[in-house]
């Protein structure tokens, strides 16, 4: 079995594929999309092929997904991207790897989104049957996209495609934490930001690449524990800004997510349920 993964220099990707490598079985191999040769360099040292070149570039599109038996679509442009480039990359490009993974014979596609894709809160923790209600502080050109490319993808016939919705991503040197209070300091005091560690993320993706039967499949992945503004402050030693007291909440439920199903169908359970639990073990 060859899988083939994109977006491995990003922080989600570059952290999947020597997971991937570690527990892959006599036979299975590795395959990984980079624009730089470079950056290739230490997934080769761990056994991976490495396939040079753009994602939005259809030559090399051919080219990666030529003999593959499963794709795993970790790419994704945001934060602070122009929309066209957002778009351009989370939409299109996923969706021209779709097709090129289908025209090849490619039997899986793991689609990596976001919960930002829900939009706004229900007054609950979402599931994977609400549909995207677009809107609030966090909706824009990123979710948006994400949102569209998943519609694209499940509906090509012919096609197993399974999604990995995923939550706000830390630990491992990961400088997202640190950089959650680019917004964290803008929330009211209460408001929650749901996460899930590198580790987390890793063995869902896993268990969705690997599970037989799941065609169609979307799945939250996150840890047990959001954490408020407030908690954000304090993991990152920064004082809490008087004013997080002042505000209220807009939506409390925005990006909450249940695991319930990836837990049931796939046997998922956090190796760090909180981002208390990381920091306690050194994972941070």
């Amino acid at each position: 079995m060859l899988t083939l993964v994109t977006g491995t220099t990003g922080q989600v990707g570059r952290r999947f594929v020597p997971r991937l490598l570690a527990q892959a079985r006599p036979g299975e191999r590795v395959r990984v999309l980079v624009r730089d040769p470079a950056r290739g360099e230490p997934f080769a040292e761990l056994g991976a092929e490495v396939v040079v070149g753009d994602l939005r570039d259809a030559d090399v599109l051919g080219k990666a997904v030529a003999g593959a038996d499963a794709v795993v679509n970790v790419a994704a442009s945001f934060r602070g991207v122009p929309d066209e480039e957002a778009w351009a990359v989370n939409r299109d490009a996923a969706v021209e790897l779709g097709r090129a993974a289908l025209a090849a014979g490619v039997r899986r596609f793991v689609q990596v989104s976001t919960g930002l894709v829900y939009g706004t809160g229900r007054g609950r923790p979402l599931t994977e049957d609400d549909e995207s209600r677009p809107g609030g502080a966090m909706w824009g050109a990123y979710p948006e996209s994400k949102a569209q490319a998943e519609r694209e993808l499940l509906a090509m016939e012919g096609l197993d495609v399974r999604v990995g919705r995923l939550p706000f991503v830390y630990g491992e040197g990961d400088p997202h934490l640190a950089q959650s209070l680019m917004w964290a300091g803008n929330w009211a005091a209460t408001q929650r930001l749901h996460m899930g560690h590198h580790v987390d993320v890793a063995q869902g993706l896993l268990r969705i690449l690997q599970a037989p039967g799941i065609a169609g499949r979307i799945y939250n992945i996150a840890d047990d524990a959001p954490v408020t503004a407030v908690e954000l402050h304090q993991l990152n030693g920064v004082e809490v800004p008087e004013e997080l007291y002042e505000r209220a909440d807009p939506d409390p439920w925005l990006a909450i997510t249940s695991t319930e199903r990836i837990r049931r169908e796939l046997g998922y359970r956090p190796v760090y349920p909180s981002v208390y639990a990381a920091r306690d073990a050194g994972a941070l």
